[in-house]
């Protein structure tokens, strides 16, 4: 089934190199009378064409790395918009086209060559009645000097109280970042729930927790004299409250699958995130058949 293509928004990183992706977006476009425009996103951005609101085009298309994809997503999730997700750099989990395949990208949705797949977020509400959503995770992180004390309390059940650097909630998707950095488990495409990963616990035992798609987190910051700051997506958010309700919307966003992309898994190998135990790469050095 084709799709009907009459306006594209863009998202573009301020600066990777962009040249050649936006050189054959719009030149495709250009080929089928097809508007090009950017879209007003809460980031920093290269200025390259007018203004367009999210609503009003038929794809998005993030032109950067996997930060720029995320505020595509972001925008898109608001009005039921698919995003594409072009690497202007190193292939990441959410940017897996290359550059040089824009306009084949771009001829594989038009014909209807793709398939939506759905991106989860966390549904983060503090008990302020302030609420965001994160699509990778909502850090918690100590912004003086000591610990902080977290409470973690699953489906009404307290599984631990942790005194630390703080810690990080993450989906599936967004395990594989700062979760997997700091020591927690990583989620493999078709596993749901969330992640739950102290940072810098101190004594005690609270390993990594992975909590079901339908569960709910409350996390409960200790009172005290020490600031607390929270990261959605690595982005600073001011809220000085200390209760906050965690949950996974499992279709948050949309983002467009194209045949021949690389599988997340492989894409941790690639960029070495994750390698091999160096006896098996000795091994492999000795006997390469």
């Amino acid at each position: 089934m084709t799709s009907a293509i009459s306006q594209l928004g863009l998202v573009v990183h301020p600066t990777r190199p962009v040249d050649t992706a936006l050189r054959d977006i719009r030149a495709w476009a250009s080929e089928r009378d097809v508007k090009v425009a950017q879209l007003d996103v809460p980031q920093d951005s290269w200025p390259v064409d007018g203004p367009v609101w999210a609503a009003d085009c038929d794809l998005l298309i993030a032109v950067g790395g996997d930060g720029t994809a995320l505020s595509a997503l972001h925008a898109g999730a608001r009005v039921s918009r698919p995003v594409l997700a072009i690497a202007c750099g190193s292939l990441g989990a959410l940017t897996t086209v290359s550059a040089e395949r824009s306009a084949w990208a771009l001829d594989q949705f038009e014909s209807g060559s793709w398939t939506r797949v759905p991106i989860p977020a966390l549904d983060v509400n503090w008990a302020n009645g302030q609420s965001r959503m994160a699509i990778n995770d909502v850090a918690m992180i100590r912004d003086d000097p000591g610990q902080i004390i977290v409470s973690i309390t699953v489906d009404d059940v307290l599984y631990a109280r942790v005194a630390g650097d703080g810690l990080v909630v993450a989906t599936s998707l967004g395990s594989s970042a700062y979760t997997m950095a700091a020591g927690g488990p990583i989620l493999a495409p078709g596993a749901e729930g969330m992640t739950v990963t102290p940072l810098a616990p101190h004594g005690g035992s609270c390993p990594p927790l992975v909590a079901g798609k339908d569960s709910r987190v409350d996390l409960t910051i200790e009172t005290g004299r020490i600031r607390v700051r929270y990261e959605l997506d690595g982005r600073r958010t001011p809220v000085e409250e200390r209760l906050l309700t965690v949950r996974v919307r499992p279709d948050f966003a949309t983002v467009v699958g194209l045949n021949q992309a690389e599988a997340r898994l492989t894409g941790l190998r690639r960029r070495g995130l994750v390698v091999d135990s160096p006896r098996i790469l000795a091994r492999d050095l000795r006997d390469p058949s």
